[in-house]
């Protein structure tokens, strides 16, 4: 009885953290954002490491997915299970801190595909860290599936396919988006507050101009083209032509076409003056553009608020009118 039960905690334990590096794999800017968040001044106060997101996001990733299959092939059961105690003790504290001081209300551990509250997290990794003392406290009877010349290229088979993945959707955008701005999804729905009076999921999306708020006016355009550029800085001159030729090449086919940014107005002018853009530049919230599309500059087509197609900029070639 014993036995199963720690086989059934092994698979578990195995699978959560498979599936958590997955669903950060397909999307590892989000979890890079994240660490941004614990990283500024008013969580942990670590601001220098902001540049390190990336890396650091990635890591995780590997380790998270990697370690998770090494448990469930019984690879190094011992070794597997220290690192994956060392890694669960450090997230319980980090989200214990969130959850007692009310500094980050996600933790990210699901990515995007399920939202934890600080709380929540803490609790998972309370439950977890016991399952995984268990499991060192019985590793030797945990025996390896296979042998290690079967084991051992599956782990580095995993490796190598989790970095081309990595490599294509930050070239690219996410393989899955399981945020509100995702094709299919409208979001002015998605601006609803529930019975509950729970936060809806699309609630800092405000376009505004020098002088108007044309939210509305584009949520219900019938054609409309965003063009996403979080920080105009970043923005080189081969992305600037290739967003003139589709500015123009949608304005005759109909389409409103608005360039977002939540950049200064002065580097606003600055920008349009020097690149002669033909789109007006509207203001957005940050944190909305990180949502919206992992890309600088990226493109979203809308159809009275509904999202129809995405593609970064370096992909422009593939939007489909």
């Amino acid at each position: 009885m014993h036995t199963i039960i720690l086989q059934f905690f092994r698979g578990i334990t195995g699978i959560l953290f498979v599936f958590s590096g997955f669903v950060k794999l397909v999307d590892p800017q989000g979890s890079a954002y994240k660490f941004e968040e614990y990283f500024g001044g008013d969580v942990l106060n670590l601001e220098g490491l902001i540049s390190f997101a990336l890396p650091f996001s990635i890591v995780l990733i590997l380790t998270e997915l990697i370690l998770g299959i090494a448990l469930l092939l019984g690879y190094r059961t011992k070794t597997t299970l220290w690192c994956l105690f060392g890694i669960t003790t450090l997230f319980l504290c980090l989200t214990g801190y969130s959850a007692i001081f009310d500094k980050v209300t996600d933790c990210g551990c699901f990515g995007d595909a399920i939202k934890l509250t600080a709380w929540e997290t803490f609790y998972k990794n309370i439950i977890f860290l016991m399952l995984i003392v268990w499991m060192m406290i019985k590793h030797d009877q945990i025996k390896p599936l296979f042998s290690k010349n079967i084991t051992q290229p599956i782990l580095m088979a995993s490796v190598f396919s989790s970095l081309y993945v990595i490599y294509h959707v930050l070239t690219y955008l996410p393989l899955i988006d399981f945020r509100p701005y995702a094709i299919g999804k409208n979001i002015r729905a998605g601006m609803v507050y529930q019975e509950d009076g729970e936060i809806p999921p699309v609630h800092d999306f405000y376009l505004e101009s020098e002088t108007d708020d044309l939210t509305d006016v584009i949520l219900d355009a019938p054609k409309a083209i965003l063009m996403v550029a979080n920080h105009l800085e970043h923005v080189d001159g081969e992305a600037w032509k290739e967003l003139i030729k589709l500015s123009n090449k949608a304005t005759d086919k109909g389409y409103l076409v608005y360039l977002l940014s939540s950049s200064s107005t002065a580097l606003v002018s600055k920008t349009k003056e020097e690149n002669t853009l033909p789109f007006d530049v509207l203001f957005c919230d940050g944190t909305t553009l990180k949502t919206m599309i992992r890309a600088n500059p990226g493109i979203l087509g809308l159809h009275q608020g509904t999202v129809v197609f995405k593609e970064n900029w370096k992909n422009i070639k593939e939007i489909k009118w």
